[in-house]
């Protein structure tokens, strides 16, 4: 390898792994491979001829970004989720658990938007009005109402 991820202490030969391998074993195109590293997700260094090689613990963390991905988690919540897991080491299991309590927390906020939205969708759909001033979904608060009579949202 060509330079270290860090000053720290320098994984073993056979803990890096091509872009290609990365890619086999994840099933992430390499194209993806090369976005996560320029958004900061995911980390490698240069070999002696100049190809991306990724630390063996870097695994983890694409098979993290899929699973996120797959359940519609924007990218940029990873990176917050992330945010305290380095990347020139493997993390310890208390970085993991930190980071983990992190992303439940987040994703629980999302759950719970989505229940919401599912109950007012509900009631939308089922009373069929489609009272811009009544509806709590389009609506909120009737806040439209400040702007006059007639139709607002076109």
């Amino acid at each position: 390898m060509a330079s270290d991820l860090s000053v720290g202490v320098r994984a073993a030969p056979d803990d890096w792994l091509s872009i290609g391998e990365v890619s086999a074993r994840t099933g992430s195109a390499v194209s993806a491979l090369r976005f996560y590293e320029d958004l900061g997700l995911i980390a490698s260094e240069r070999d002696d001829r100049n190809q991306r090689c990724y630390p063996r613990h870097m695994l983890r963390r694409v098979a993290l970004i899929s699973v996120a991905k797959r359940i519609g988690i924007p990218l940029q919540d990873l990176r917050e989720a992330f945010a305290d897991v380095p990347l020139d080491r493997p993390p310890s299991h208390q970085e993991w658990q930190r980071a983990s309590r992190g992303w439940k927390r987040r994703l629980e906020e999302r759950r719970q938007t989505i229940e919401r939205l599912e109950a007012e969708l509900t009631g939308c759909i089922g009373c069929g009005c489609l009272s811009m001033k009544a509806c709590a979904l389009l609506n909120p608060g009737d806040t439209l109402a400040e702007e006059g009579a007639g139709p607002r949202r076109l």
